[in-house]
């Protein structure tokens, strides 16, 4: 595939796009977040993937593919957003202290006639985190804009002690998975 879209404004998933060395532009979708009534965490991220890459082509990206993502961060099967404020990134980083959770990164890619989509889920650990290292962490600014509240390509990556599945999906961007995907889209 010579070009596709990203309805992403993510710095991350610019990067690891570029990594495939697949041509692309990029540009921000406005899509509603909110999680529907009885909305598993895996049905959420998937249907805002796909919500993502529709909505670029309900605008009139149609020359090309367009590839959205989503990424949300599970702890006992509820998906945990960017934290709101402080004390809520304190209990987010309290619930996952000492104990593993899933990462669901979605990818999907839409055209005029047609939409796939793929969920990649892996499983991340975290060590026993201090009140002195979630502070710390808090005022380095990496959490406000992240999913579970942590970057695990920054300082968080420091928490994790064992992960089973892809690194680049917890970044935001399954590589392997995405390349298979528009290859065969």
């Amino acid at each position: 595939m010579s070009a596709i879209y990203l309805a992403s404004q993510s710095p991350r998933r610019r990067e690891l796009l570029q990594q495939l060395g697949i041509e692309f532009e990029q540009f921000a979708v406005d899509a509603d977040e909110t999680p529907l009534a009885q909305e598993t965490p895996r049905q959420l991220v998937e249907r805002l993937a796909r919500l993502k890459a529709e909505s670029a082509v309900a605008m009139g990206y149609t020359d090309r593919p367009v590839l959205g993502s989503d990424t949300v961060v599970v702890y006992d099967h509820q998906a945990l957003g960017k934290p709101k404020d402080y004390d809520d990134f304190v209990a987010t980083m309290n619930k996952l202290s000492g104990r593993t959770h899933q990462v669901m990164t979605a990818v999907a890619l839409a055209n005029e006639t047609k939409t796939s989509s793929l969920v990649v889920t892996t499983d991340v650990q975290f060590k026993t985190l201090t009140a002195s290292e979630i502070e710390a962490y808090w005022l380095t600014g990496e959490p406000l804009d992240k999913a579970g509240g942590y970057g695990i390509q920054g300082r968080a990556g420091a928490f994790v002690t064992h992960l089973s599945g892809s690194y680049f999906a917890v970044m935001g961007l399954p590589l392997y998975e995405t390349q298979k995907l528009i290859a065969e889209f």
